[in-house]
């Protein structure tokens, strides 16, 4: 069993939790959302989540106290202290530019800012929190995810100082966080059917080889309701990094200095990124420039952006992309637990198997009576799959089959498989697929900028003052 580091358990939960979401509001009517600015002048600070309340010690010196005021909660110095430890432990393990102290608590003050104003939204709208039952299955599929067991996942994080209490709830809001951005922001985008008209055609008429870009940003965000004077000192302030990073400044520090993004503190970093599923500016100004450099600053609604083209790697169209080979799988599914180890799976999986090339059992029966998952029933038929809907693991061996032959035992995140190819065929993507593919990519290109979009909205909403630090 491999070993995972806290930092990949985390890259793990986020792609699971966003799965995890589920439908985004509880059946109960919700009230909209009232801007808590407007509504009065200086609310009443209250213990909100995760607060800690003041503590005097018999001397009369405080040893908590609050930070900041978002609407009628309250964010302590131990909280924003305790998250900026975090950060700076996971960036020294990575090696990573510290930015300046100062700085950093204003990044990290900045996101619990934000944090705090859409969890009060979600509670204002009815968005469903997860119980521990959903949450242990969400849990559970991380550790899967990363070949551990949840036991191997707690160990980890204790060893590296994460206590798994707190990690809990981390995945709990961040599913909350996930079902309100849903309803909020992802239900809202709307794709007319002459954009994907436009995007087809376009990538029809391309001849250049389809490549990923690896990129980071620096953003400079525009407050709601700016005055021009304000513009033109973000924009101003823009220049100014944009100038720092061509004279030799370290980017991903100064991302962690400058930067409003919520990626700023792990120095910018976006990651791969399909140039289609790009706003078109953004596509634009990478294409012209060359590995290791920046692009001019660019002006959208939330900001101003400031890319780095990091590498870029072909994906080369061989014209074949139309074609799509499909699958009919079953399988017998085990899954190791406390009375199952992952050599006993094994060894029954290899049973089972011989029983199967002896033909004293048929596939389905022995599906129906041992495997662990929703297609048990069905005799393990999971239907026909496209090499995109398996994971790799399962792909690889799928791909090696001949029709009506079985697999041996089979590990993946899931668990242990026994894996049979029914059938296989090759048809031509049809017109609605391609439709249909165009039309994710071009509502990805725009999820990215309404989320940001959004989270300044509910920023700019909130009322929020800052307490000095005596």
């Amino acid at each position: 069993m491999r070993k995972a580091s806290m930092h990949q358990i985390k890259i793990a939960a986020a792609m699971l939790c966003a799965m995890a979401a589920g439908h985004a509001l509880a059946q109960a009517p919700a009230k909209p959302a009232a801007p808590a600015a407007a509504a009065k002048a200086a609310p009443v600070a209250k213990a909100g989540a995760g607060f800690i309340a003041p503590v005097v010690k018999g001397s009369g010196n405080v040893i908590d106290s609050i930070a900041v005021v978002v609407n009628d909660e309250v964010i302590t110095h131990n909280e924003v202290t305790k998250r900026l430890d975090a950060i700076k432990l996971r960036m020294r393990a990575q090696n990573a530019a510290l930015p300046p102290d100062a700085d950093m608590r204003r990044q990290v003050m900045e996101a619990m800012i934000v944090e705090r104003a859409q969890f009060q939204l979600a509670k204002e709208m009815g968005v469903r929190t997860p119980g521990d039952t959903e949450l242990d299955r969400a849990i559970g599929r991380i550790a899967e995810s990363q070949k551990m067991t949840v036991q191997d996942m707690r160990n980890v994080m204790e060893k590296e100082g994460t206590p798994f209490a707190a990690f809990r709830e981390e995945i709990r809001n961040e599913i909350t966080m996930q079902r309100l951005r849903e309803h909020e922001v992802d239900n809202k985008i709307q794709i007319s059917e002459a954009e994907i008209d436009t995007y087809l055609s376009a990538e029809q008429a391309a001849s250049a080889d389809k490549v990923e870009l690896n990129i980071s940003q620096i953003l400079v965000s525009i407050p709601q309701n700016s005055s021009p004077e304000q513009i033109a000192a973000r924009s101003a302030r823009a220049d100014e990094v944009a100038r720092q990073i061509r004279s030799g400044g370290d980017f991903a520090k100064l991302a962690g200095t400058y930067s409003d993004a919520s990626d700023a503190l792990s120095g910018g970093a976006v990651g791969w990124r399909d140039p289609d599923r790009l706003p078109p500016v953004f596509a634009e100004a990478l294409a012209k420039i060359k590995q290791n450099q920046i692009t001019p600053v660019i002006k959208s609604t939330t900001g101003f952006h400031i890319l780095r083209l990091n590498d870029k790697r072909s994906l080369a169209d061989t014209g074949a992309k139309d074609i799509v080979q499909q699958s009919r799988v079953r399988h017998i599914l085990l899954k190791v637990n406390p009375t199952l180890t992952a050599e006993q799976a094994k060894r029954k999986l290899t049973e089972l198997k011989e029983r199967l090339d002896n033909k004293a059992a048929k596939f389905e029966e022995l599906a129906r009576l041992v495997s662990v998952d929703g297609s048990a029933s069905k005799g393990g038929d999971l239907g026909w799959l496209e090499p995109e809907d398996m994971v790799p693991e399962f792909a690889t061996v799928v791909n090696t089959l001949k029709p009506g032959e079985v697999s041996g035992a089979v590990e993946t995140p899931y668990g242990f498989h026994l894996i049979q190819l029914m059938e296989r065929k090759s048809e031509d993507m049809s017109k609605d697929k391609k439709r249909a593919a165009a039309r994710l990519i071009i509502r990805d290109r725009k999820l990215t900028e309404a989320t940001e979009d959004w989270q300044r909205q509910v920023r700019d909403r909130a009322y929020v003052e800052f307490r000095d630090e005596k």
